[in-house]
C-alpha cells in the first residue's frame, strides 16, 4: 500500500498534534473509574510488596529482590501504558478529509448503516466523510478512526492512536495479577505451616498482625474478579489482533458473513493480512517494540490500511 503526497501530509500534521492533543487529555482522569483502576494498582501493589514479599522473603535476599523488581516492573509499564490509553486521542478525522476512489472497494466491503452513493462513508451527525474502519462514538459525540469501543474504565475511546497502549495495559495488568496471585496464595499456605508461638492463638493476635492478614485478604478478593476479567479481556483482544478486527469489525463482519453464506459467497475479513503482518500493523515492524507502548511511530495517519487485495494487486 503506497502512501500518497495528502496522506503524507497529514501523517505530519497528526504527529504534530498529538503533543499538544495529549496535554489537553489529562483532564481524562477526572472520573470515578480512572481513580478507581489507580487506587486498585497501587493498593495491590503496597500490599504484596510491603505485607508479603517484604516479611517473607526479605527484599534484601535475591528472591525477594527479583519479585519486587518484576512486580515494580509489570506495575511501572502498566501505568505507562494507561496513561497513554487514557491521554492519547484515540484518532481524528482531518477536515479536510475526502475518501479516495480506491477506498470505495474497501468501504463496499464493510457492514454499515448509513453509506452515500458510490460507497463513500458520511456521517451525518458529524457532517463529513469519514474512512473505512471509523465510526461514530456516541459518548464522545465524534468519529474515531479505527474504533474499536468506548472503555469507561479509561474515560476514552480505543482507537487507531491507543490500541495499543489499551492492549499493553491488559496484557501487564495480567501479568502483575498474577504474580500478585501466585505470591499471595503461597504465602497463605507457607504461614499455615508456621507454629503459633507460644500463649499465642487466634483470639489474642496483635492489631497489626490482624489488619496485615485483613488487608491480604481484601487484596486476593478483588484480584480474583479483576484476573478473571481482564484475563479475558486480554485473550480476546489477541484474537482480534491475529485477525486485524476491531471489536465492531467482528460484529460487522457476523453479519456480513451471513449475508455473504446466503449469496453463495465466501466472506475474508478485507483488513486480514497475515498474522503476522497483522500484529506488525498493530504493534510495530519489529517484535523488541511491541511491549514498549510509546513505540507509536509505525502508525500512520488512520485514513487507509492494507487490505489483502493491495497483496495480490502488488504481486500481480
Amino acid at each position: 500500500m503506497k502512501i500518497t503526497p495528502r496522506e503524507n501530509a497529514e501523517f505530519v500534521a497528526f504527529n504534530s498534534q498529538k503533543g499538544s492533543s495529549e496535554a489537553m487529555g489529562f483532564w481524562r482522569f477526572v472520573s470515578v473509574p480512572v481513580v478507581v483502576v489507580l487506587l486498585i494498582i497501587g493498593f495491590v501493589y503496597h500490599t504484596v510488596v510491603v505485607l508479603v514479599i517484604q516479611p517473607w522473603l526479605n527484599i534484601s535476599t535475591t528472591s525477594g529482590f527479583a519479585n519486587v523488581a518484576l512486580l515494580t516492573i509489570l506495575c511501572t509499564m502498566a501505568l505507562l501504558s494507561y496513561t497513554l490509553a487514557v491521554v492519547r486521542d484515540p484518532g481524528y478525522i482531518p477536515s479536510s478529509y475526502l475518501p479516495d476512489l480506491e477506498d470505495e472497494g474497501v468501504a463496499l466491503q464493510e457492514v454499515k448503516r448509513k453509506v452515500f452513493p458510490g460507497g463513500d462513508r458520511y456521517c451525518q451527525k458529524c457532517e463529513q466523510y469519514k474512512p473505512p474502519r471509523a465510526h461514530h462514538c456516541r459518548v464522545c459525540k465524534r468519529c474515531v478512526l479505527r474504533m474499536d469501543h468506548h472503555c469507561v474504565w479509561i474515560n476514552n475511546c480505543v482507537g487507531h492512536n491507543n490500541y495499543k497502549a489499551f492492549f499493553l495495559f491488559v496484557l501487564y495488568v495480567v501479568g502483575a495479577s498474577l504474580q500478585s496471585m501466585i505470591l499471595l496464595g503461597t504465602h497463605f499456605i507457607h504461614t499455615l505451616g508456621e507454629e503459633v508461638p507460644e500463649g499465642m492463638d487466634g483470639k489474642t493476635l496483635s492489631p497489626s498482625v490482624a489488619s496485615s492478614a485483613l488487608t491480604r485478604v481484601i487484596c486476593a478478593v478483588i484480584l480474583v474478579p479483576v484476573l478473571i476479567a481482564v484475563g479475558v479481556l486480554m485473550t480476546w483482544h489477541f484474537l482480534l489482533l491475529l485477525h486485524n478486527k476491531t471489536t465492531i469489525e467482528y460484529h460487522e463482519g457476523v453479519r456480513a458473513k451471513w449475508l455473504a453464506e446466503k449469496a453463495g459467497h465466501r466472506y475474508r475479513h478485507p483488513y486480514d493480512v497475515g498474522i503476522y503482518t497483522n500484529l506488525v500493523t498493530a504493534l510495530g515492524p519489529s517484535i523488541t517494540c511491541w511491549f514498549c507502548p510509546t513505540a507509536t511511530g509505525h502508525l500512520g495517519p488512520g485514513l487507509r490500511f492494507q487490505t489483502f487485495s493491495d497483496d495480490i494487486l502488488e504481486m500481480e
